[in-house]
């Protein structure tokens, strides 16, 4: 049986380290086929310790995954290329199988990730095509027929969702599991794939398709149970926006209930205006944390990213959050298209009427090729068509600079702890790490709550 080596990239432990839970999938996809081996660079303690691994594995294919370009940060950027060059660096010193990129990062540059990193293949969009990638591989076929894959000869990528079956293969005894297990003890879940919003900025249509595909919810709550048992003291739910769907959302809450997960839970949300009791229904199956992407609290700025809530929504969300009991926490980016000093006070007013919070705002958006923004950025000449944009770059309102920006929210937070300014999080990445290695679990952020 062929044997293959998948690697999760991804190093950022601030403000706290993330499960690779793509390569979960990846790897349901390439078994019974295929003996899987997945190595997470979070838990791997060095580039030494890597080769090490890569040598006595002794894989016949490759796959590394990079889930983050750069850092997002406005003020400091700093992109993550020369990292996975320094990776791929010992990887190739150490085998010599066939080396394939993939990911949610890559699939944003696919075309540039390969060329930088000298690979053998890469898989844009979700990672089980690879199953077919290696299949083709093995039977000597064309690989450049299959959407998505890139080899050396690609100039262009077709991106079409994955129409197979969904199979997440958990490892309980892993060592990396017990890594996150013991060290903030979060493990994470998905149930659907694909986002119906239309965001300016967002790249989620884009990797994963804008159709959802729902997954079965006694499936998801099986797999909430095994992370349960294997130790999670908290699930996080990675989709896109857990309420796209109520209805869906609300069946995968009464099958955590029926299937005895008691673990507390949490997610990203839109706040649009749910059902009546939509909050309580979710927090008595043990949701505990809400995510609102909220972005704005002016309507013009809400319009500009083509959100699908006004302000008016975001504060009837919010109450019914807060009349839950919920953790609540607010994210927003300032100095979109036509942000100036007006739109910003707006927001930032509107802010001071949330109770019981915490927000995080994100001073300069981040350009991606395939959104909305880009063709915005390209049009206003701030970026070029034929531009490498896998360095930082940011979105720049002509009214505002990110400084000024920065300035204004830091005058009007007053030094509120719940106020956390920039994308380095530098408040939450100070106090998180010290509270995870006194034994606290979960994300953490309600203690900044005013």
């Amino acid at each position: 049986m062929k044997k293959v080596l998948l690697i999760s990239a991804n190093r950022m432990k601030k403000p706290y380290p993330v499960y690779p839970l793509g390569l979960d999938y990846v790897a349901g996809a390439l078994k019974p086929r295929y003996q899987t081996k997945i190595l997470d660079m979070n838990f791997c303690p060095s580039l030494d310790m890597l080769g090490v691994q890569v040598r006595e594995y002794e894989p016949d294919y490759i796959g590394f995954s990079i889930r983050n370009i750069d850092n997002t940060d406005l003020m400091s950027p700093r992109g993550f290329l020369s990292d996975y060059q320094d990776m791929i660096g010992i990887i190739r010193m150490q085998s010599k199988a066939p080396l394939i990129l993939g990911g949610s990062g890559y699939t944003v540059f696919p075309l540039e990730f390969f060329r930088a990193l000298g690979a053998d293949f890469g898989v844009a969009g979700e990672g089980e095509r690879l199953s077919l990638l290696l299949d083709t591989l093995e039977q000597k076929g064309n690989a450049a027929s299959i959407p998505g894959v890139i080899t050396s000869e690609t100039s262009s990528v077709r991106y079409l969702p994955w129409k197979g079956e969904l199979h997440r293969v958990f490892d309980p005894d892993a060592e990396y599991t017990k890594f996150y297990i013991s060290y903030g003890g979060m493990l994470n879940l998905q149930t659907k794939r694909g986002c119906p919003f239309r965001c300016s900025y967002c790249t989620y249509p884009h990797i994963e398709g804008g159709k959802m595909r729902l997954l079965d919810p006694r499936e998801v709550a099986h797999q909430a149970r095994r992370l349960q048992d294997a130790g999670a003291k908290y699930i996080f739910v990675t989709d896109s926006a857990f309420n796209a769907s109520y209805e869906h959302s609300l069946q995968v809450a009464r099958a955590f209930k029926d299937r005895g997960v008691t673990v507390p839970w949490g997610g990203f949300f839109a706040p649009t205006v749910p059902p009546e009791g939509y909050f309580q229904q979710l927090a008595d199956a043990g949701l505990s944390h809400v995510e609102f992407g909220t972005e704005s609290l002016c309507d013009t700025m809400l319009s500009n990213f083509r959100k699908p809530f006004a302000a008016a929504d975001v504060f009837e969300a919010h109450r019914q959050a807060e009349k839950a009991g919920l953790h609540i926490a607010h994210y927003f980016l300032l100095g979109g298209p036509d942000e100036n000093r007006e739109t910003l006070r707006e927001t930032l007013e509107g802010v001071d009427r949330l109770n019981r919070a915490v927000f995080f705002f994100f001073c300069g958006i981040r350009i991606y090729p395939h959104t909305a923004l880009y063709e915005t950025a390209l049009r206003e000449g701030q970026i070029q068509a034929s531009q490498n944009l896998m360095d930082p770059i940011f979105y720049r309102s002509p009214f505002l600079s990110g400084p000024e920006i920065i300035r204004i929210v830091e005058t009007h937070a007053a030094g509120r702890i719940n106020w956390l300014i920039g994308a380095g999080e530098g408040k939450a990445t100070r106090i998180l790490p010290r509270l995870y290695e006194r034994g606290h679990t979960g994300p953490l952020w309600e203690y900044l709550i005013a």
